[in-house]
């Protein structure tokens, strides 16, 4: 059996990190038959980290951010053209072009977009950015480049947040509107998102917390803001950080478990249908996939980082390409980083999977400390800022689902960490973006019909 498996028709719909290292180590795992990648964007899979950070300071230009690839993997690229739907009983993905790709086995990595401004017509006002793609970061880098009086950043979240510190690095005035109480309350919950704050307003931002943005003002060209507290920012950029939305509309008839939080897949990353039934031939990886994770109840996560686009698509490559018994669970522990205001924040596993926080290592003052976060009476996660080293030590106690509040041990701390305090994690709903790390159970977002 395992012979044919590393023959035939392999699509890969979605020319994105995930995208290319599944292609990739579909070659390295012996598959010889053919390969086919599909991408919206017209150019070859590049990198989004670097577009928030070095793009926008000047250090890179957008176009440098291709992706290096590992190896050829001798595929047919089929750039600049969208997939429309899938297409099960046939085997089939349809394009926008009006072609139609047939496959034996397909990988679905469409990831995710800007969540765009709510109005069309301010969302279109010149200097009203979203940052995801190349071009947004081009045209964003090249707008703060010619030194705006004053930037709106919309929504308080790790890309809001770097692109406010990118802004002061550069020199320039920016205001933040956050909805909730701090800055990353989201991903971090509110012991943390605290000092996030105080490092924003030390660096000079202007940052406006529990306040929307009610309306974008301008004539053509943005000129500032209306706020939900009846105040208003004059700016002339504004850039809309509200999260993102997963790329599954164009599977909305396919028969898929495809939602707002993305299609939902087992641990071997193979796709479920919309009645939970899973696909043999249908893989997902990336961030629009669900899947469940043993260490967070079997709960389905939603996650939008770098590391798990790579370990997960590498997970499905190899699952596509063998048999049952020698197919691999995708077990890795979420872990996402960021630099902004001179802080080096670094995560492990789901601080939103939390009721508790303890700082284990440093202090909120010295503005260096690891802060492990525990679920009913087990760690779960931990935040280290500015002290890197520490975290493969918590990513052992979340592995081992180690007791909380954790044992003594962590490097400067004798006794036993301090006192648990609420983790005051905020219900995702209320916020304007979502948190990195999604835990849902998976809820249908249309009704079964009886096939």
């Amino acid at each position: 059996m395992s012979a044919d498996l590393k023959d035939g028709r392999i699509v890969i719909v979605g020319a994105s990190l995930a995208g290319l290292r599944a292609a990739e180590t579909l070659r390295e795992e012996g598959f010889h038959g053919s390969l086919t990648v599909v991408g919206d964007e017209p150019c070859a899979p590049y990198d989004r980290p670097p577009l928030s950070k070095q793009v926008l300071l000047g250090q890179a230009t957008a176009d440098t951010t291709e992706l290096p690839m590992r190896r050829d993997p001798d595929a047919e690229w089929r750039l600049g053209v969208r997939a429309t739907g899938v297409d099960l009983l046939e085997k089939r993905v349809l394009l926008a072009d009006g072609d139609s790709l047939p496959y034996d086995r397909l990988l679905i990595a469409t990831g995710t977009r800007a969540r765009p401004w709510p109005n069309a017509d301010e969302a279109a006002l010149d200097g009203v950015f979203t940052l995801r793609t190349r071009e947004d970061g081009a045209g964003l880098a090249e707008r703060l480049a010619a030194g705006p009086e004053r930037v709106l950043v919309i929504g308080g979240g790790f890309t809001g947040s770097e692109i406010a510190s990118a802004c002061r690095e550069l020199g320039l005035q920016v205001t933040v509107a956050e909805r909730g109480p701090a800055p990353l309350v989201g991903a971090l919950g509110g012991t943390l998102s605290k000092l996030a704050a105080v490092m924003q307003r030390n660096h000079g931002v202007d940052l406006r917390t529990g306040v929307t943005v009610t309306a974008l003002n301008g004539n053509g060209a943005f000129t500032g803001a209306q706020l939900s507290d009846g105040g208003r920012v004059e700016a002339d950029v504004c850039v809309v950080a509200l999260g993102a939305v997963r790329n599954v509309e164009w599977l909305a008839d396919s028969g898929l478990a495809a939602g707002p939080r993305g299609i939902a897949c087992d641990a071997g990353c193979r796709a479920f249908n919309m009645y939970g039934i899973v696909t043999d031939d249908v893989f997902v990886a990336g961030d629009v996939s669900r899947f469940p994770h043993p260490l967070f109840g079997y709960q389905l996560l939603s996650l939008e980082h770098w590391g798990n686009a790579v370990e997960q698509a590498e997970v499905a490559a190899h699952n596509m390409v063998h048999p049952g018994p020698l197919r691999r669970p995708h077990l890795a522990v979420p872990v996402f980083w960021s630099t902004q205001f001179g802080l080096n924040i670094k995560s492990v596993g789901v601080p939103t999977y939390s009721d508790h926080v303890v700082i284990a290592q440093g202090s909120l003052e010295a503005r260096r400390l690891a802060m492990v976060y525990g679920y009913k009476g087990r760690v779960t996660a931990a935040v280290t800022v500015d002290m890197a080293k520490s975290l493969e030590y918590y990513r052992h106690l979340i592995e081992t689902a180690a007791p909380f509040p954790p044992p003594p041990g962590a490097a400067d701390r004798a006794i036993a960490a301090d006192v648990a305090i609420p983790s005051d994690v905020p219900d995702p709903s209320v916020l304007s973006h979502g948190p990195t790390v999604a835990l849902t159970g998976y809820l249908p977002d249309r009704r079964l019909t009886v096939v």
